[in-house]
């Protein structure tokens, strides 16, 4: 009784003996195999470099469409972001004036077909009767001229008679003449005809002129696409050279990054990559390194690379801000170790904390590949060896107890 009394009386002596006690025990152990420290192993793996970087999408190229003539415009026909197919009306201008030239220049054409109808169906038919008749009256010009001179050969005709007899053979000659001309010159190789024919082909051109700038009245879509700017409104007034509307064609769709310019030696053209865009950062989609640009910005310190898009997801949009992975190298079966365990990684010769022995030991490695915040062991270390990271906070020879996270 007298010994349970003592010990109550100085329980809190005792409890603070016991922790004493306790606590030295635990420093001893500590001491003599060291601080539990949580390691990484060497293991075997696949490992994924990758560049990352982020950009915009955009077509190869886009189409500025704009009128072709001066005008008012009368409607516009679409909406920004509308997709659009080849032939589509976009725009209308007023185009009272362009169909009054029209009219105009069809009554030309009319006119000068009606030209060459009557050349062919009245003139030259005219013409021919003409010559048939004026060779009759030239024969027998002839022939009264031939019994008119014999007659006077032998006395029975005055010379006031053979006079007058060559005076109607010279008249008929020169209608006959006459005749051949106006026979002439309305045939197909005539001058009348010619200029006939060179009026109907200058009416024509005229026309195809007016009905061409009628047509540009109606702006149509030059190919499919998708309208991704509109800087015009009804009442506007327009004129050649301006841009009306932007059109991002149908087809290939690509991905614009900037590159900084310590990764160019690591990007190759046909390189996969996956991208997603900002909107959807859940959903991604697969693309391909299809141009990298010779130049270097300087201002930056980056190189434009673009990437093409094989299918791309329906709802990528113009100008969309995109988060790219393009990889640079695969091992799918390699010694790989956390990078929180690499030291100077980023130097000519980086090292890890390895433990040897229950020790912390200084080991060069040569390393390969980096990615998923892994890199790739070459020489230096084997599979199953254990390193301490970084922020451990161990010193080299320290004893320690490795710990397996």
């Amino acid at each position: 009784m007298a010994g349970v009394r003592f010990l109550w009386a100085h329980r809190w002596f005792i409890l603070v003996a016991v922790g004493l006690v306790t606590f030295g025990s635990w420093q001893a152990i500590r001491i003599v195999l060291g601080p539990a420290v949580v390691v990484d192993q060497v293991r075997r793996a696949a490992l994924v470099e990758t560049v990352v970087a982020s950009g915009h999408v955009e077509t190869p190229f886009r189409v500025e469409i704009g009128s072709q003539i001066t005008g008012t415009v009368d409607e516009v026909l679409v909406q920004e972001g509308q997709r659009v197919v080849k032939g589509q009306p976009l725009i209308s201008l007023e185009a009272r004036e362009l169909k009054a030239a029209v009219v105009q220049a069809q009554g030309a054409v009319d006119q000068a077909e009606a030209r060459i109808r009557q050349l062919t169906e009245l003139t030259l038919p005219s013409a021919r009767e003409a010559l048939a008749q004026a060779q009759a009256t030239l024969l027998n010009a002839q022939r009264t001229f031939d019994r008119t001179s014999e007659l006077f050969k032998n006395g029975f005709a005055t010379r006031a008679a053979l006079d007058d007899a060559q005076k109607n053979l010279d008249v008929a000659r020169t209608q006959v003449r006459t005749a051949e001309l106006q026979v002439f010159t309305a045939d197909v190789k005539g001058s009348d005809y010619i200029m006939a024919q060179t009026q109907l082909s200058q009416a024509r051109a005229n026309l195809e002129t007016a009905a061409s700038r009628l047509n540009y009245a109606t702006i149509v879509a030059p190919r499919d696409g998708v309208l991704i700017t509109r800087n015009v409104e009804k009442g506007t007034v327009v004129q050649p050279g301006r841009a009306l509307l932007v059109l991002a064609p149908s087809g290939d769709t690509q991905l614009v990054l900037q590159i900084d310019e310590r990764n160019l030696g690591r990007i190759a053209l046909g390189q996969p990559a996956l991208a997603s865009a900002d909107a959807y950062p859940d959903r991604r989609f697969e693309a391909r390194v299809s141009y990298i640009n010779p130049g270097i910005d300087i201002s930056r310190a980056s190189v434009q690379v673009k990437l093409v898009v094989p299918k791309p997801p329906d709802y990528l949009r113009q100008d969309m801000t995109v988060s790219v992975d393009i990889e640079t190298a695969r091992r799918n079966d390699t010694l790989v170790l956390p990078l929180r365990s690499v030291r100077d990684a980023l130097l000519s010769q980086p090292w890890i904390m390895a433990v040897r022995n229950g020790r912390a030991a200084r080991e060069p490695v040569k390393l390969g590949i980096r990615g998923n915040g892994s890199a790739e062991i070459l020489e230096g270390a084997a599979e199953g060896d254990l390193a301490i990271p970084v922020t451990a906070g161990i010193l080299i020879g320290q004893r320690i107890r490795a710990v397996m996270p």
